[in-house]
């Protein structure tokens, strides 16, 4: 119940808030701050003067509002049109850059306009606050209240706070250009539910809105580390049936040449060109190929606690993948979320571009446990040369799928993101040079020395 309370004034403050920063200018939200304290310290008018200017800034405050409702009862619009140009893709902690093209309807130019976004609503549903699990090291009045877990479920919501920007002189029939930027904070995907046109009122202290439909989004990718060129383990496998099995549409599109059918060949093989010509069953012939797979592992079996860890090791993965050459190999990502999932890239399999959009959207999984990676792993071992594992931890159940790979004879390298300074290699003591701790505070410097 008191927790069912928490979370509804969470919600309205918030809201309070930003309806606060949209429909008041910084010197109206500097205004208002002060007509409230000359309002508090000004009751007693026999002692203080302070009265005085709290009546000054009411009257400015009413005739900014009378202006406003004055617009709203003329329902003046400003008859200009929007277009959002969006970059393909964002990534985390890189500024980030658009335009939106703002067009005249009218005969008159359009001064003094400041554009808003309208980005997706950060706040969370009662159910996603009410399930949203406890972390460890938080006080139990912090768990009572929740107001931690208030902070982490918006700012995991809101992957970037875009600012308002003030828009140039629209010349009429014409266009003008705005410039927005941003840092994007956290991997996902930005929902950009429309614009607003502000204008602010002859004292400039409140603004008057135009909201315009422009729903689009964009996908902001994980942060990316430099990594040197990198040895990974494993030499060429054989592939059965070329590089189409790695992609699951087929037999090898490489072709050797024409022989006669033998029982058990597929009927899609059928050279019926050939048939035609000899009056027998000719099949196409397909070279099995020798090619790189590698394999790169990411450990989504997160505790609440670890979400620093979590996005760490995505970002790990994602450099990864940006290293691995994948012209000439195949790169599986293998990772676990409400189900397991395989996705390939290289060889004109899959474009690395598409494995990072993946990485994006990746969340920590608390529906299923670290054998459900295991089995997925084990599955998938005999076609890979090599395996790179990422992990948020290094006990038992990890080290237990290490030794069954190297049971298997899969040369694999481990990164273990951890500021634990005493980690104990284990199953990879014989392997120093394949075993790295990633420490949280020194990644980038980690990284540089694989």
């Amino acid at each position: 119940m008191f927790r069912r309370v928490f979370y509804r004034s969470y919600r309205r403050t918030f809201g309070i808030s930003y309806w606060l920063n949209r429909r008041f200018t910084p010197a109206g939200r500097f205004a208002l701050a002060c007509l409230l304290v000359m309002a508090a310290i000004g009751v007693d008018t026999d002692q203080t003067t302070a009265y005085q200017a709290f009546t000054f800034l009411a009257a400015l405050f009413g005739g900014s509002v009378l202006w406003m409702l004055g617009q709203a009862v003329s329902r003046r619009h400003p008859r200009l049109a929007v277009r959002r140009v969006l970059p393909s893709f964002g990534t985390v902690g890189s500024p980030l850059s658009y335009t939106v093209i703002v067009k005249n309807e009218t005969a008159q130019p359009r001064r003094s306009l400041a554009l808003m976004e309208n980005v997706e609503d950060p706040r969370p549903s009662w159910l996603e606050f009410k399930l949203q699990p406890v972390r460890n090291g938080i006080s139990r009045l912090d768990a009572l209240v929740g107001y931690s877990h208030w902070q982490n479920l918006v700012a995991r919501r809101q992957p970037a706070k875009i600012q308002a920007v003030a828009v140039p002189t629209v010349p009429p029939r014409g266009e003008s250009e705005v410039q927005i930027q941003f840092i994007p904070k956290r991997r996902g995907r930005v929902h950009f539910n429309g614009l607003t046109l502000a204008r602010s009122d002859v004292f400039g202290l409140v603004h008057n809105h135009w909201r315009l439909a422009a729903p689009q989004s964009l996908v902001i990718l994980p942060k990316r580390y430099r990594l040197p060129p990198i040895a990974l383990p494993g030499t060429q496998e054989y592939q059965p049936a070329g590089i189409a099995l790695a992609s699951s549409v087929g037999q090898s599109d490489e072709f050797i040449g024409l022989r006669d059918y033998r029982p058990g060949d597929p009927v899609r093989h059928i050279h019926w060109s050939s048939v035609a010509k000899t009056d027998r069953l000719i099949v196409r012939e397909h070279e099995d190929e020798y090619f790189v797979r590698h394999a790169l592992i990411l450990d989504t079996f997160a505790t609440p606690d670890q979400e620093s860890v979590f996005e760490e090791a995505v970002s790990v993965a994602a450099s990864f993948v940006c290293t691995i050459a994948t012209q000439e190999s195949l790169l599986d990502l293998l990772f676990v979320g409400p189900e397991a999932f395989c996705f390939t890239a290289g060889r004109g399999v899959g474009h690395v571009d598409q494995m990072l959009e993946v990485l994006a959207g990746v969340q920590m999984c608390v529906d299923q446990t670290f054998p459900s990676l295991e089995s997925l792993v084990l599955h998938h071992a005999a076609r890979v040369s090599g395996c790179v594992c990422v992990l948020l931890a290094w006990d038992e159940p990890r080290q237990q799928l290490v030794r069954r790979l190297q049971a298997l004879r899969v040369p694999i390298r481990v990164c273990v993101v951890t500021n634990d300074p005493t980690l104990d290699p284990g199953p990879m003591r014989d392997q120093p040079e394949n075993f790295h701790r990633l420490p949280l505070d020194r990644m980038q410097e980690a990284l540089a020395q694989l």
